[in-house]
């Protein structure tokens, strides 16, 4: 089994480098500064563990790999630039190979079902920072992260396992699901005080407005139908399994809405996360509007090149209209 890591970026650097310190013959696609540093140097996994490099083969573009029968592919993108992503490994000749879509948000699956038929899930629990192109950080103990497997939209195979097994060798510590899509959506309702935090700055104290988006959440779950299993301070595994604590050395940004707009990438991920819950509400004849107002902001905050921690704990308040 060849593991291509399409997306080397946080979440996909701590993977690839922890994949490949284990031997496991990995690939990964990469761009610009990222892709020129792990040719020239390797990546370097910095954990608790210490700090260990790796070389990783790494191309530009899904076009330079040959596939293979049994090649697995991660993406690990932030959803906004999965369509390309999927056009990429269609352009290549990549076809009947398992896509696995180690995202945030549940519309991953969706798009790559479109073009591939052997499509599976991933919730993903890993907190992992971006602090130079040729290391990956990753601060979960005493596993690097926990991940949720299974083929979408249900079920389970062999290459879920497979996978799950390669993946704890490595720590991170990995389950098989067979609907895997109830974790997703539990790990969505976690994702929707990204934006808090982007916008507040890390550790800024905001519980009313994380608890009106779930609140809210929640609601447009149950009036769609839509089953979830808690990803949060509930799921027991989270403290037997993997903490995220300070790394010597490390000052963490935050999460993955937080490092978008820290480092001025000009979009975000939160019209898939907050703005999901806004689409999914309105498919079931209601409304959410304190999520949608969320996605918004969001947007504009990236769209003017915000840092993160533009905005007090008011002024957000304001803003999403409560």
């Amino acid at each position: 089994m060849r593991i291509i890591i399409f997306g080397v970026g946080a979440v996909g650097g701590v993977v690839s480098a922890a994949l490949a310190l284990t031997g496991q013959d990995v690939l990964g696609i990469a761009r610009g500064s990222r892709l020129q540093a792990i040719r020239d140097k390797g990546l370097t996994l910095r954990s608790h563990d210490g700090s260990e490099t790796t070389p990783l083969p790494c191309v530009g573009t899904a076009t330079d790999i040959a596939p293979r029968p049994d090649d697995v592919i991660l993406l690990t993108t932030k959803t906004q630039d999965t369509p390309r992503a999927l056009e990429d490994l269609r352009t290549a000749g990549f076809d009947e190979q398992a896509v696995f879509c180690v995202q945030n948000g549940v519309e991953n699956e969706r798009l790559a079902l479109r073009l591939f038929p052997n499509v599976h899930a991933v919730s993903v629990m890993l907190p992992a920072e971006y602090m130079a192109p040729d290391e990956a950080v990753g601060v979960g103990r005493p596993n690097l992260g926990v991940f949720d497997i299974g083929r979408y939209p249900r079920g389970a195979d062999q290459t879920d396992a497979a996978l799950a097994e390669v993946l704890t060798s490595a720590r991170i510590k990995s389950f098989v699901e067979d609907d895997v899509m109830q974790n997703k959506y539990g790990k969505l309702l976690v994702n929707l005080g990204n934006i808090v935090e982007a916008a507040l700055g890390r550790g800024a104290a905001a519980a009313e407005i994380k608890t009106a988006l779930l609140q809210e959440a929640i609601g447009v779950y149950r009036a769609a139908g839509i089953g979830w299993r808690d990803m949060g301070a509930g799921d027991p595994r989270r403290g037997a399994l993997m903490t995220a604590e300070p790394l010597d050395g490390v000052e963490r940004v935050g999460g993955s809405t937080t490092q978008s707009l820290a480092r001025g990438a000009g979009s975000v991920e939160t019209d898939f996360l907050n703005g999901e819950i806004a689409m999914i509400a309105r498919l079931a004849g209601t409304e959410a509007p304190i999520n949608a107002r969320a996605a918004k902001l969001a947007a504009r905050l990236a769209r003017d090149k915000c840092p993160a921690g533009a905005l007090t704990p008011n002024e957000m308040a304001t803003e999403l209209g409560l």
